[in-house]
C-alpha cells in the first residue's frame, strides 16, 4: 500500500513536506524517513464512506462519473 507521510516541523512556521511511501498493510507506521532520517508521521486520510448525495459538477451518473450504475 502507499501511505502519505509528512515531516514534523522542528521550528514554528516551517511547513511539512509530504512523501508517499510504500509499506505493507501490517507494517508499523514509520517515525523517520527511510532515506533522510527526518522525523515523519503518517497522515490519516478519510476512509471508505457511502456517497448518497450529489456534489458540485455531478453529472447525475451515480455521483462519481463512472456510469449510470456508479462505480461498482
Amino acid at each position: 500500500m502507499t501511505y502519505l507521510y509528512e515531516t514534523i516541523p522542528l521550528r514554528t512556521g516551517d511547513k511539512p513536506r509530504h512523501y508517499e511511501i510504500q509499506q505493507g498493510m501490517n507494517d508499523a507506521p514509520l517515525s523517520r524517513h527511510p532515506e533522510t532520517g527526518e522525523p515523519i508521521r503518517r497522515v490519516i486520510l478519510g476512509g471508505w464512506g457511502v456517497f448518497t448525495g450529489k456534489s458540485k459538477g455531478d453529472s447525475g451518473q451515480g455521483g462519481c462519473d463512472c456510469g449510470p450504475g456508479g462505480c461498482g
